[in-house]
């Protein structure tokens, strides 16, 4: 780790910084390493966000399309993931301003995928299931705060920064789905 005045860096950090740098002054190759690195974090994010997998990927092009063409506007306030996802968020609402009947695919069939036995798959299936249905009754920008929190580890701060709401509202929203989940269970 190397000492940015009181701040330790690790290697992961430097070496993304030093991408985005090169990325940033036409360098491809790193840029698709960036994107590569991240590509999960994003399809994973907006799979649960849209429960379509159809929708996910191509959100998910459009998002790596998106960060190839305005790489040189990432101010690198905030991770390279942070960026992405908050592109994914802004993408998704304007789809859902445009096609308020977004519909969704079995999301079953998405994330089971290596059971070791049928036993497995059934209780997967039954859990995967649930929670889908729990998480499709939220609103879209509290099922957001509760993915970005619960399933990507993201700070209130960061949160607030890509759904470009104030911290509060995060707190409010995060606080609204804990509780439509505690009362459907």
């Amino acid at each position: 780790m190397k000492r940015k005045g009181n701040i330790l860096l690790s290697k992961k950090a430097l070496s993304e910084k030093a991408l985005i740098e090169k990325a940033q002054s036409g360098d491809k190759k790193s840029l698709e390493v960036l994107l590569y690195d991240n590509y999960k974090i994003v399809y994973g994010y907006l799979l649960k966000l849209t429960m379509n997998e159809e929708i996910t990927k191509d959100i998910t092009q459009e998002v790596m399309v998106k960060a190839i063409l305005n790489i040189k506007k990432f101010k690198g306030n905030s991770k390279f993931s942070t960026w992405l996802i908050s592109i994914a968020s802004n993408i998704y609402k304007d789809m859902l301003k445009k096609d308020k009947k977004v519909s969704r695919v079995d999301i079953e069939k998405t994330l089971i995928k290596n059971t070791q036995s049928l036993e497995d798959d059934i209780i997967n299936k039954d859990t995967v299931k649930r929670i889908g249905e729990v998480l499709l009754k939220l609103p879209e920008e509290k099922r957001m705060v509760f993915i970005l929190k619960n399933h990507f580890n993201y700070s209130y701060k960061e949160i607030s920064k890509i759904l470009k709401c104030p911290i509060g509202t995060v707190r409010s929203r995060l606080h609204y789905c804990i509780k439509k989940i505690r009362d459907f269970i």
